[in-house]
This record gives structure tokens, sequence and C-alpha cells, in this order.
């Protein structure tokens, strides 16, 4: 298991993907919001793309979030795109809603950033996330993200266009303690 200071990521039990599906996945709002693409039903007792792990798959690890102290279950995380040769990949988080600020997701992102850049050597992380989406952009930013620019009405979410927020992370500029 992966420590922060208030969360650990660890592989996903099959345990985790029924309260991921029913907590996350069946919020149509959230799971509208959180998914590059439209929601729709999963029949239950399938394998859902988003929740199953795929050990044949290099360019995505998804990983369960669990409270250290208790290790109960808070969320998902997901380092995804992974590019080997350009050595970057993409972060993303999903909390449930009752683990809401709680400082959870600056530490999911601390904690992903170290596996990016200290076990997988990784030089750059992005993160892409909704405009309104304040949680996120500040988690990233306490964690030493910038802000690359803004995709104009990139998101079509629950109707309506929204605009994307872009941040990276240099690995050079990372700063392991900067979360505090």
């Amino acid at each position: 298991m992966l420590k922060g200071t208030k969360v650990g990521l660890r592989a996903r039990y099959e345990d985790d993907i029924p309260v991921l599906r029913s907590e996350l996945y069946d919020d149509v709002a959230n799971a509208a919001r959180a998914e590059a693409g439209p929601w729709r039903p999963i029949t239950p007792g399938s394998k859902d793309r988003r929740l199953v792990g795929d050990d044949e798959n290099d360019a995505v690890v998804k990983f369960s979030v669990v409270e250290l102290e208790g290790d109960s279950l808070v969320g998902t995380a997901t380092l995804w795109g992974i590019d080997n040769h350009n050595r970057c990949a993409h972060i993303g988080l999903g909390l449930l809603p009752s683990c809401r600020g709680k400082g959870y997701g600056t530490d999911v992102v601390a904690v992903l950033c170290h596996y990016g850049f200290v076990v997988r050597g990784l030089h750059r992380l992005q993160i892409e996330t909704l405009s309104d989406n304040t949680a996120m952009l500040r988690a990233a930013e306490r964690n030493g993200f910038v802000r690359e620019g803004v995709l104009r009405s990139s998101a079509w979410v629950m109707g309506e266009f929204l605009d994307e927020v872009l941040l990276g992370l240099l690995v050079q500029d990372w700063r392991p303690d900067a979360r505090r």
C-alpha cells in the first residue's frame, strides 16, 4: 500500500466495487461530471471497466483509496494515459460523497505524485478538471500543480458545455511536502 498522511492507495478489492458503483457511478450527476463520456447504467454483476482493474493494461493503474485510520474505503484514484516513452501520465480521483471536504483529495493527489514520480519514474503529471471543481483545483495547486490553460467549452455535462482547466506538474518542480 502507498501511504499518505490521511489515506492509503491499494489494489482494488472485489468488495470495493459495489460501494464505488453505488456511491460514485450510479449517481448520474456525479458520474456525468467525472467521466469523459455520457452516463449509462451498468448491469449489476457485470465487469464495469471503470471499476475493475486490468493487470494487462500498462497505461492505467487503478487504486482504491482507504482511510489510514480504520482502513475504510473513501474512494478511487487512477493514474491513466501512462506514456512510458514521454514519461508522463494523467491523474484522476473520486471520493465518496460522505468523504469529501476532509482533505483526502489533497492527500490522494500527493500519493499519486509519489507513485508517478518516484515509483514509475515519470517526468510530468497532468490533471484535467472542470473549471468549477474547486476541490480538485485546490488539491492540485496545494501539491504544486500549475494552471497551464483553459479548454473552453470542452466538456459536455448534463446538457451544457463546460470549461476544463489543464494543470501540470514536472518532477523537478515537485515538492513531496508541498501539501502541508
